[in-house]
Order: structure tokens, then sequence, then C-alpha cells
């Protein structure tokens, strides 16, 4: 096992679980003030199908917050993944309430019952090794582009609404096969199982603790994984032992960068990169270009980056 950074004072958990949770709006201010007494930070969803989220703080506040949470029999049983951080990766405390904590926008799905057949990050190489098996990442495209697994199959997809048509579209070149599935932290692969085995795909597996279990517990010597995994949080991306990648978020679009992409001409900090450039008209430019401008201010002033994050879970 590739050894944790103990050292590092920031402790970051990201944690889902799927379970009926139909008062989930109750929950939603006792949790942010707990949050809030307790200095973390982060975004937390809470829906009728379960909670889903990232934080971080000190190693005594995320215990508690995992031991607060878990005092609710719904919780109990969190899929957590824990990381560390030289700086707080979050801003400030959400606690939302949508209609799902991963959207796929399926109704009747249900990961409680229905998901397919987890595999321990030991016995993930067997699967995927198996030249009957099919290989799928579940994430989007922006996120693949920085790394996925050996020979994986990569949908393309902008958002995770559209993983499903996907699926539907290469159903006949499923039934029958074994389909292993993975993304960030688990979440999202555990849904789409559950909506693979709803369209018929019966021998569906997916990667428990997700890709981040995976470059924690794999020795690199192992690894089927190629290139870093991108997060929903100020580091952007990881890699083996959930060190730092070395990946940056472009300000203007949030896509993430590699060090080649930021080589581009096309790239300038806070303004523009490759992907977007194209996309935005000069007015647009100009005033990211303003916007950084007061960025770097603040920051030779001592002040808080402004960061204007999209919130990402998953």
């Amino acid at each position: 096992m590739v050894p944790s950074r103990t050292d590092l004072p920031i402790k970051i958990a990201a944690l889902y679980r799927f379970a009926p949770l139909p008062r989930c709006r109750q929950l939603q201010e006792p949790l942010r003030a707990f949050c809030d007494r307790h200095g973390i930070r982060g975004t937390l969803i809470l829906a009728p199908e379960g909670i889903n989220g990232t934080v971080a703080g000190t190693d005594s506040a995320i215990d508690a917050l995992v031991a607060f949470l878990e005092t609710d029999s719904a919780l109990a049983g969190l899929e957590i993944k824990f990381s560390r951080s030289a700086e707080m990766p979050f801003h400030r405390m959400k606690v939302r309430i949508k209609r799902e904590i991963v959207t796929m926008g399926v109704d009747g799905i249900d990961p409680v019952e229905d998901a397919g057949d987890y595999v321990e990050p030991g016995e993930w190489n067997r699967l995927i090794d198996d030249p009957d098996t099919v290989v799928v990442d579940t994430r989007n495209a922006y996120e693949t582009a920085l790394g996925t697994f050996e020979g994986a199959l990569d949908p393309g997809t902008a958002s995770f609404r559209e993983f499903p048509a996907w699926a539907a579209a290469r159903r006949g070149e499923l039934v029958g096969r074994k389909v292993a599935m993975f993304c960030t932290g688990g979440i999202r692969c555990e849904k789409a199982t559950a909506y693979m085995k709803s369209i018929g795909v019966e021998q569906v597996f997916h990667l428990k603790g997700g890709i981040l279990k995976y470059l924690e517990q794999v020795p690199v010597d192992d690894s089927r994984w190629r290139g870093e995994c991108f997060v929903f949080d100020e580091r952007v991306s990881v890699t083996h032992g959930l060190g730092a990648g070395n990946a940056e978020l472009c300000r203007a679009c949030r896509r993430p960068l590699t060090p080649a992409d930021r080589a581009s001409s096309l790239y300038e900090v806070g303004v523009s990169c490759l992907h977007c450039h194209d996309e935005r008209s000069y007015a647009d430019r100009e005033r990211y270009a303003e916007r950084q401008r007061q960025v770097e201010l603040a920051a030779q002033r001592g002040g808080l980056r402004h960061i204007g994050r999209r919130d990402r879970s998953g």
C-alpha cells in the first residue's frame, strides 16, 4: 500500500451513501451549523436518496462530523475516502438539498437494491485484465482527459445526465458481457450499474471506493491507471498515493489543464485556455482579465483568492 501523507494538516473526506432519507430537509440546518462550529468547509448534498459531498477540516473536526452523521441510522456505513492537503481546499461551507445526490435524471433507479457487485481495489486488475470484460469510465470528458484505466471506454459525456443515453445506445454490445464500471469516488458508477441492470445488462461490477481508493491502495508498479485523477476541490488532480497532481484549473471555463495545455499560446491565466478561447468573445476575455487583475491585487494585499468554483461531486 502507498503510504499516506499524514504530515499534511488538512484532512479531506469524500463521502456518500445511498439510503432512504425522506427527511433530508430537516437535516440541512443542523448539519450546516455543526460544520460551521467545527470550521469545516466544502459541500454536502442531501436528497431523498442519501448524502454526497466532499469536506475538509482538522482531523478532529472531520472525525466528529463522520461520527455525527453516522448517529443517523440511515447514514451509518458511509462510503468515505480520506486524503490530506497542505492548505484548506475550500473557501466556504454549503449544505444543499437536491432531487438526487448525483444527477442522472432517470426515475425509478434504486442503487440501494439494484446496484451491481462491488469489486475491491485489490481485485480490480484481475477483472479488467480479463479480455471478456468491458471497462466503462462513467465520468465526464473533462475528467477522462486527465487520466483513466487502460482500455476503458470513454462515453465522452459533458454531464452524468448524458450517460443513460450513451449506455442505452450500446445495450446490444453489453448484454451478456461482464461490464466493469468506475468513477472518482464510487457514487456515479454505483448508480450507473443500477441503471445498466434496469436495461437488461446483468453482469455489472463497480470499483468500491472509486479511483481514489484504487490510487490509495494499489502500488504504482501494479497499477493499470494512466495519468491523473480529477478531484472536485482546489487540488484539481491527484496521483498515486493521493498526492497532488500537476493539473490546474482554467478560471474562465473551469476545465482542468495539464502542463501541456498551459503551454498553449491560447492560455492566459484567469482569462482563457485552448478549450475555451474560441468559445468566449473578446469582451468576455477583457472581463476575465480585469477579474484576474483584481485577484492578483487581492493576493498581494493578503486577501482571499476569488475562485468562483462550480459545485460538482463524484
